[in-house]
């Protein structure tokens, strides 16, 4: 069997023979399911996921053939279709309880790691506004970097690298929400841990520009001037074109301060190892 590359690789598979062979013989009253074979099953099933809005039916018709063909190849296909049929329709536990049960029937199988693919898919989906619990972002992550990791050369492992990104972004971009809250309110020392956090842990991101600026407004309100100043040079050097700098260079002239690496504190560590090279 081909292995699946795309979430619908398998549905539309000889749906011309389905329709012509299979579409009639299907119909309520007639003859029981056992009556027909692994394969006609399964192609219906196939039909069913494509042309019903709802997806159920054709679960039902995959279950139908690992049912009745425990061991037969269109088994190990109705299994890898369960699940992308329960992630069709947003049954996202379901989704990973047929993915990680092809797994673990099925562990060298080519389709393995698109199993494994989904399996992490059905996290990431999950993800919600980043005013909500960051769990499942946690757990799409790691599901991402189990893809990647395992399978570097899959058809899907640029996907998840893509996928992992957006979730790792996602995360910084819920530290920033806080870290605003707590500013707003003048609670500077928590605003400040939530911006360090973006610095220090998500830099890849695209909140770092904002993270280094809101660091240059909390410690100037806390009159950590050398912090200040030493988080507007760090901005400067990486993100000059950003508005964010215009900002924060404004802020510091307003005091008669300027952009400029002072002191020892962690950030002044960081702009060292950045003018080194070492820091991105």
């Amino acid at each position: 069997m081909a292995g699946v590359k795309s979430g619908a690789r398998f549905v539309g598979m000889a749906l011309v023979a389905a329709s012509l062979a299979g579409c009639g013989a299907f119909r309520d009253n007639e003859k029981p399911l056992e009556s027909y074979s692994a394969e006609e099953i399964y192609k219906q099933g196939e039909l069913k996921l494509e042309t019903e809005r709802k997806p159920d039916e054709g679960i039902r018709y995959f279950q139908e053939v690992e049912r009745l063909y425990p061991y037969s190849e269109y088994a190990k296909r109705a299994l890898i279709m369960q699940a992308f049929g329960y992630h069709k329709g947003k049954k996202y536990e379901e989704a990973r309880a047929a993915s990680q049960r092809f797994l673990d029937l099925y562990p060298g199988d080519e389709d393995a790691p698109y199993a494994l693919y989904l399996m992490a898919l059905s996290y990431y989906d999950q993800i919600d506004e980043v005013g909500r619990d960051q769990g499942v972002t946690f757990q799409a992550l790691q599901g991402m970097r189990d893809v990647i990791e395992q399978y570097p050369d899959s058809d899907y492992a640029r996907s998840a690298m893509l996928k992992f990104e957006l979730a790792f972004d996602h995360l910084a971009a819920k530290e920033m929400e806080i870290g605003r809250y707590y500013l707003k309110r003048g609670n500077y020392t928590a605003a400040i841990n939530r911006f360090r956090s973006v610095v220090q842990d998500y830099q890849t991101t695209s909140h770092t520009a904002e993270a280094l600026h809101r660091l240059t407004e909390a410690y100037l309100a806390l009159g950590f001037t050398d912090e200040a100043q030493t988080s507007a040079a760090i901005l400067g050097y990486n993100y000059q074109s950003s508005p964010f700098y215009q900002d924060s260079f404004n802020l510091l002239k307003g005091r008669g301060l300027a952009p400029e690496a002072k002191g020892n504190g962690w950030l002044a560590k960081i702009y060292r190892q950045m003018v080194r090279g070492e820091w991105i």
